[in-house]
Order: structure tokens, then C-alpha cells, then sequence
């Protein structure tokens, strides 16, 4: 479909809406649901899937037709599998604009015993529309930002889960969310996560899909969240999951996803992510360029890893070191996308915005940053920790690896 040609937008989602019973009366196989889902969520009718634009509501009719499709029941808090939500903008932590609704999408998969606290699988829906604050995207046109892998990836991976399970015949159901507003600050989870908490039995625990389409050559895989329950390390052994993929390891609950919402209210959280691209947050992050056998590969192991729990009387919470209160407060921003899966010395550089210190000081894409000024850096903390210690307008030095080189370039914030 042609980036800027919506004429046919009525017709198409008429067809989304239909879509869900051609898929499944087809019985296709694990990689063709996943690859359906993406190419839908991410087509540019669906319009980027901003939270509170119709792009949004076109994609909130769509999953409604696929949990109805799969047969998921709804939730006390979800008639129509909808829970909506308000959030008020902010710029530098002042009000801005209008109060914006969002729609997070709900179903869940019935347990065998519903005394049980249930899991939550989830995976965030929304991206960032035609571009705007979020975009890294520096061309002189607006255009569609479809996010394949931010986050129809997730999405997707979540909806396979679904139908999944319903056959696992699990004894702790399982509440399948699709969030909204993740984009703009973690608005649709920082609802529900509050209002599920506020239930009579609270979730056990929580798992988040968040950019899981893009698994590479060397198989890396990031699991967040590892250290908010003891059950977490044994689950990933029992399901092989080093076995599976390379892993890196991080602790803590607190991180850019909406498990960060979901830890904040006592819950165990594990957050899987396949590493960050050059497509990240940009108009061709498209469905082509998903690897559908390897996003098959995660579902398959977060299906063993949910079995594993629900075979466990209880799910301990254990709280990680990095909390809010112990995360830094920036007051300046370095303006570069991390390389999150980066498991060396440093901080290595994934892409830059334009007009930004970074971008200002020379640093390229593959820069491994060592140190700024005179604090070193040796992992992604670290680098968080000395960013916290500058002021705007400050000038100081980042000193970089470029190519085997240490490189020192001056910075101004």
C-alpha cells in the first residue's frame, strides 16, 4: 500500500475485521499467524497506531476481533476486551496539550483453577503514528511509522501465545494484554497494572514482549527482570533457554517497557527484547523485515517458561537494586539510541539524532562510549549514573572506541 494513499482505508479495515476468521479457518502454521498479525498491525492503514488517533482505534478493532477469534474470555475490568485510559501530555514536566484516551485491549485465557493469582503475558500496540516527538526519522516528509518490530512484533508474539495456551489447559489463567500509550511514557500499563493490583487476587506475575521480531545471526536475546523472583533463573533453565539463544542477563524490574509497571506494583516481571537497528523508531521498521522463524523461536520459549510457573504454588517477588529511587535523574540528554544487547566495556552507540551532543560532537553509529569527561563507563548503569551528573550547557569530553581507536571529541549539552 502506497505510504500516503488512505482512500482505501474503510474497504481495508473492513477486511481486518474479517481477517481473523479467514486466519484461523485455515489452521496456518506458527510462522504464517505471526507473520499475518505483524502485516496487518503494520500495514499503513493502521496509520503508525498512535495512542489516542484512529490509527490506534483501527488497530484496538482489529485485536478485539482476535481475541474474539480465539475465543478469549473477557476480563471484570474489559467489557469488549477494552479497558480505556487517560493520560496527560507533558514537556519538561509541564502540562501540554489536551488530555489524551487511550485504549489498552484485554482478553484472558481461562484456568482450570481461578483461585489462583493468574500470569500476564503483554506486549505494548502503539508506535508513533506519522513520527513527532519519539521519531528519529530526519526527512523533510511526514510519514507513516509502522513498527513492525516496535511493537506489532510483541503484539503478535502475544496473540500466538493465546491461542497456545488455550490448548496448554493451564492451571493459573492468563491475562493476554495489548497495551497503549508505551510510546509516550508507559501510560496504558501504568493504568492497568495499578488497576489489577487494586483486585482481590493480583497477578502472579508478569511477562513483556517488546521488540522481539529482529532476532540475528548470532542469537542474541536480552532477558530484563531476571532478579525480581528466584523463579525466574530456574523457569529459563528448565525451558533451555540458554540452550536456545545467547542471553544477557539483567536483574532489574525497571527498564523502557511496560513490565516496569507491572514490577512497581510487587509483581515479578521478565521483559524479552532481540536488540535494537537502524529501523528503530523510523519509517522502515516495515513487516518484510521481521524474522518470523526466529519470533516463533521467543514465543516458543516464553511458552515453557509460563508452563514451568504454572507448575509453582507461588511466585516469589523479590525487589531488584535498580529502583525508581535508585535510578538517575537526567537533567541533559546525549542523544543517542544504546545498544542494549552490547555485552562488552562501554556503551555502544546504535544510531544518533540529529541536532543532538551526540550527533554535534562527532559520534557515530558503533562508538563504544568509555567515558564522559572524567567518569568512566563501563556498562549501560554506568553510563546512565555519569550522564546524571551534568548540567545543561555544560562542555566536557566523551572519549569513544572507533575501530579499535580511543577517539577523545569535546561535547557540549
Amino acid at each position: 500500500m502506497s505510504q500516503h494513499n488512505l482512500s482505501i482505508v474503510p474497504k481495508f479495515l473492513a477486511f481486518l475485521l474479517l481477517w481473523p476468521l479467514v486466519l484461523w479457518s485455515q489452521s496456518p502454521k506458527a510462522v504464517e499467524r505471526l507473520r499475518a498479525d505483524v502485516y496487518v498491525l503494520a500495514d499503513d492503514a493502521m496509520e503508525g497506531r498512535k495512542v489516542g488517533t484512529r490509527g490506534e482505534q483501527k488497530a484496538a478493532a482489529y485485536l478485539s476481533g482476535r481475541m474474539a477469534s480465539l475465543k478469549l474470555a473477557e476480563h471484570e475490568l474489559a467489557p469488549d476486551y477494552r479497558v480505556t485510559f487517560s493520560a496527560q501530555p507533558k514537556v519538561h514536566g509541564v502540562a501540554h496539550g489536551s488530555p489524551v484516551t487511550g485504549t489498552n485491549m484485554v482478553g484472558v485465557v481461562p484456568g482450570r483453577n481461578p483461585k489462583l493469582a493468574p500470569l500476564v503475558v503483554g506486549a505494548h500496540y502503539d508506535h508513533w503514528g506519522w513520527g513527532g516527538e519519539g521519531s528519529l526519522y530526519r526527512g523533510k516528509d511526514s510519514a507513516i511509522h509502522n513498527g513492525a518490530d516496535d511493537n506489532a512484533s510483541g503484539v503478535a508474539a502475544v496473540l500466538e501465545l493465546a491461542y497456545r495456551l488455550k490448548l496448554a489447559k493451564l492451571q493459573r489463567s492468563v491475562i493476554v494484554i495489548a497495551f497503549s500509550g508505551e510510546e509516550q511514557g508507559l501510560w496504558g500499563s501504568n493504568d492497568l497494572a495499578k488497576k489489577l493490583a487494586a483486585l482481590p487476587v493480583k497477578p502472579a506475575a508478569m511477562v513483556n514482549m517488546d521488540m522481539v521480531g529482529r532476532l540475528g545471526a548470532t542469537r542474541q536475546l536480552a532477558l530484563y527482570g531476571v532478579g525480581t523472583s528466584p523463579a525466574w533463573p530456574t523457569a529459563l533453565a528448565a525451558a533451555g533457554a540458554a540452550d536456545r539463544f545467547r542471553l544477557k542477563i539483567d536483574s532489574s524490574g525497571v527498564g523502557p517497557s511496560d513490565h516496569t509497571s507491572f514490577y512497581l506494583t510487587d509483581v515479578p516481571v521478565l521483559h524479552l527484547f532481540t536488540g535494537q537497528h537502524a529501523d528503530y523508531h523510523q519509517p522502515s521498521d516495515d513487516a518484510h523485515l521481521i524474522n518470523y522463524e526466529g519470533l516463533a523461536e521467543v514465543v516458543e520459549l516464553v511458552e515453557a517458561v509460563i508452563r514451568d510457573l504454572d507448575s509453582r504454588p507461588e511466585i516469589p517477588f523479590t525487589k531488584t537494586k535498580s529502583s525508581t529511587s535508585d535510578t538517575p535523574r537526567f537533567k541533559v540528554t546525549l542523544g543517542v539510541v544504546p545498544d542494549y544487547l552490547y555485552d562488552g566495556q562501554g556503551m555502544r552507540i546504535d544510531g544518533t539524532t540529529d541536532g543532538k551532543p551526540a550527533a554535534r560532537a562527532g559520534l557515530q553509529r558503533g562508538d563504544v562510549v568509555v567515558a564522559l569527561g572524567p567518569h568512566t563507563i563501563t556498562n549501560m548503569t554506568g553510563y546512565m549514573e555519569a550522564l546524571a551528573k551534568f548540567e545543561p550547557g555544560a562542555e566536557t569530553t566523551v572519549t569513544v572506541l572507533r575501530d579499535g581507536k580511543e577517539l577523545t571529541l569535546t561535547l557540549r549539552f
